[in-house]
C-alpha cells in the first residue's frame, strides 16, 4: 500500500450518457462535503487512493467500456498504485452477481440508487441537507438536469427499466430550484434530461407537465439556453412546440429517438407507433417551429430486418434530412422482449449498415451546413483548443452535436459566453466562423 501524509483522494470515472454523470455529480458533492479530495476522471492512478466507477450496461459495446474500465483500475489497484476500486451504475445494478464473481479483487458493487450505502462504506455520512446538491463537472457555463427517473416504456430492445425502474417524475418546484441555483453559479445552458422527457408529471401530476416545467424555467432570469433531451414520440404532447416556440430561451431543438420507420419492426419494438404516425409527427414538429434542429436515434440490424426494411430506413433518412443523426447496431440484450428473437442480422451486416446511414447523414449534415454559409449566428463559446474558440450554435447539444470553430485573433472570447459570428466554412459536422 501507499504511504501518504495527504487526505484521503477518490477519483470518480463516469460511463455512459449524462443521466449517470449527473448521479456521480450528486455522489461526489456528498463525498466532498465529507471532507474526501476529488479528481474527475483522473488520467494519472498516481494522484488517487480510491477510485470509484460508474458504469453504464445499456448496449454491449458500453457494457463492455464498463469492463475495461473496471479491469484497468483493478490493475492499478494490484499494483499498488491505488487503495481501492468501487463499482456503482447501471452494469453493477444488472450483473452484480456475475461481476462478483469474475472481477473479485473490486472492493465492493453497488447498484444505481446505493448513494447512500457507498457514502458509508467509505467512511462518510450522507448529508440530507444537501439532497439535490451537485458537483458540476461540466464546463461552468452548462449543466444537465434530470427531471425524473427511470421509465414505463416496454420498447423491446431495452433494458432500462429492469436497471432503472419505473418512471419517477421530480416535484416541479424541486426542479425550478435546482435550475436557478445553478444559474445562480453561473450556469448559462441546461439540458434537461430524463429516460422519457416528455412523459414528466404523468405520475405525480397525473397529466404531462413537460410544457408548464419549460414555461416555468423560461422565467428564470440569466438562463440563455433550455434544451429538451430525449423526447418520446409516441404520445409526444404536441402544445410542447408552441410553447418553445414562444420562447427564444428555449432552444429550436428536439430530440427525438424514432429508432426505425418500419411498420413490422416499430410493432416488433413496440414503439407505440407506425411510420405514416411517425412522419406526420416529423412535418408537424417542422411545421410548427420551422427554424428548428430535429436529432434523433436510429437501430439498424434489429432481429428479422430484411435489406428491404432497411432500405425503407435508408430512404427515411433521405427523406426527412435530419439535422443531427445517431445510428446504432442493434444489441441483443438479455431479459428484454426482443431477446425472445432470433438475432439474425450477421454483425458485419450490422456495422455496414450503420456505416451506410452515418454516409448518408454525413452528405446531409454537409449540404444542411453549407446552407448556412454567410448567416449570422448567435453561439456560446465552450473552451479553447489550439488556434481556434469551439463554440455551438442553439441547435448543438454538448459533446454530441456539431461544433462551430472561430480562429483566435485580435478579439479575446471568453469561455461562457455569447457572440454573433458569420458562418464563413462548413464541413459535414462543422462550421467556421469568424466574428461579426
Amino acid at each position: 500500500m501507499k504511504t501518504k501524509s495527504r487526505p484521503h483522494r477518490i477519483g470518480m470515472v463516469s460511463l455512459g450518457c449524462a443521466k449517470n454523470l449527473v448521479d456521480a455529480e450528486l455522489l461526489m458533492k456528498q463525498l466532498e462535503a465529507n471532507r474526501f479530495e476529488l479528481v474527475f476522471d483522473p488520467a494519472d492512478t498516481s494522484r488517487i487512493d480510491t477510485a470509484i466507477i460508474n458504469t453504464c450496461g445499456f448496449i454491449n459495446d458500453a457494457k463492455q467500456e464498463s469492463i475495461d474500465t473496471i479491469l484497468q483500475y483493478v490493475q492499478a489497484k494490484q499494483n499498488n498504485l491505488i487503495d481501492h476500486v468501487y463499482v456503482m451504475g447501471c452494469l453493477s445494478e444488472r450483473y452484480r452477481t456475475s461481476l462478483k464473481a469474475e472481477i473479485p479483487e473490486v472492493d465492493a458493487f453497488f447498484g444505481v440508487n446505493d448513494l447512500k450505502q457507498i457514502i458509508g462504506h467509505i467512511g462518510g455520512t450522507y448529508k440530507t441537507q444537501l439532497v439535490g446538491e451537485r458537483k458540476i463537472t461540466t464546463p461552468a457555463h452548462f449543466a444537465y438536469l434530470k427531471i425524473a427517473e427511470g421509465c414505463d416504456r416496454k420498447c423491446s430492445f431495452c433494458a432500462i427499466p429492469m436497471i432503472r425502474g419505473k418512471h419517477v417524475s421530480r416535484p416541479m418546484r424541486e426542479i425550478v430550484s435546482e435550475a436557478s441555483r445553478l444559474v445562480q453559479s453561473g450556469v448559462r445552458e441546461i439540458n434537461l434530461i430524463s429516460q422519457d422527457t416528455t412523459y414528466y408529471g404523468l405520475d405525480l401530476y397525473q397529466k404531462r407537465l413537460l410544457p408548464e416545467l419549460l414555461e416555468n424555467l423560461a422565467g428564470i432570469q440569466g438562463l440563455e439556453w433550455i434544451r429538451v433531451h430525449y423526447t418520446y414520440p409516441d404520445g409526444f404532447p404536441i402544445v410542447l412546440l408552441d410553447v418553445i416556440g414562444s420562447h427564444p430561451e428555449i432552444c429550436n431543438y428536439i430530440d427525438i429517438p424514432l429508432q426505425h420507420i418500419n411498420n413490422r419492426i416499430l410493432k416488433s419494438m413496440h414503439r407505440g407507433m407506425d411510420g405514416t404516425s411517425t412522419r406526420k409527427l416529423i412535418d408537424t414538429i417542422r411545421q410548427t417551429i420551422p427554424d428548428v434542429a430535429v436529432r434523433t436515434t436510429l437501430i439498424a440490424g434489429y432481429p428479422g430486418e430484411t435489406e428491404k426494411e432497411f432500405r425503407e430506413l435508408r430512404n427515411f433518412i433521405k427523406e426527412c434530412r435530419f439535422e443531427r443523426l445517431g445510428v446504432f447496431a442493434y444489441s441483443h440484450e438479455e431479459d428484454t422482449a426482443a431477446y425472445g428473437l432470433t438475432d439474425s442480422v450477421p454483425a458485419k451486416i450490422k456495422s455496414e449498415r450503420v456505416e451506410e446511414l452515418m454516409s448518408i447523414q454525413e452528405e446531409i449534415s454537409l449540404s444542411l451546413n453549407q446552407g448556412k454559409v454567410g448567416n449570422t449566428m448567435r453561439v456560446l463559446v465552450d473552451r479553447t483548443e489550439g488556434d481556434f474558440y469551439i463554440a455551438r450554435t442553439e441547435f448543438d447539444s454538448p459533446e454530441v452535436d456539431n461544433e462551430v470553430l472561430i480562429p483566435k485573433g485580435e478579439e479575446t472570447l471568453i469561455p461562457g459566453s455569447f457572440y454573433n459570428v458569420r458562418i464563413t466554412r462548413a464541413e459535414s459536422f462543422d462550421l467556421f466562423a469568424e466574428m461579426k
